[in-house]
């Protein structure tokens, strides 16, 4: 007569509860889901505001930089830029100075989108309902861990 083995005693540290990577997947998909509607709006996917995020503020990188900024490698961030440069949002080109080096401007079309995105942070920060303290404490101890993982 076969028995039925008894189940193990779940390790705690196996628990998907006590895992800290699973409410950062959860939320950071739940998180980019809220953006969604407001980008669409815009005809933009999420890595690509991202982008345009640094470039309002920069005006114009080299993929290094991007790349850097965002956490992304260059094949990933290529044929995200290549689209980009397809809608002329941005231009490509060789940095005269450095010809391995791909330079990312900014272009008319991409500039006359920030206008338009102005309000997607306030849109986003009401549906997370934190006060600007709350904000600042999560917004630092993330970066904090961050840093420490990269």
């Amino acid at each position: 007569m076969a028995t039925t083995p008894t189940p193990a005693a779940p390790n705690d540290l196996l628990k998907l509860e006590n895992q800290l990577c699973f409410p950062f997947y959860a939320v950071s998909r739940q998180l980019t889901k809220a953006y969604q509607p407001y980008l669409q709006v815009l005809g933009l996917t999420y890595p690509q505001y991202l982008v345009f995020l640094l470039l309002w503020e920069h005006e114009q990188l080299t993929v290094k930089e991007l790349g850097k900024q965002l956490l992304l490698d260059s094949g990933t961030l290529t044929p995200l830029l290549k689209r980009m440069e397809q809608k002329q949002w941005l231009s490509r080109s060789r940095d005269p100075r450095d010809e391995r080096s791909v330079i990312i401007a900014l272009r008319p079309a991409g500039r006359a989108l920030e206008s338009q995105a102005c309000d997607i942070p306030n849109q986003i920060l009401a549906k997370m309902n934190l006060t600007p303290p709350e904000l600042d404490t999560l917004r630092a101890q993330l970066h904090h861990m961050l840093t420490q993982l990269t």
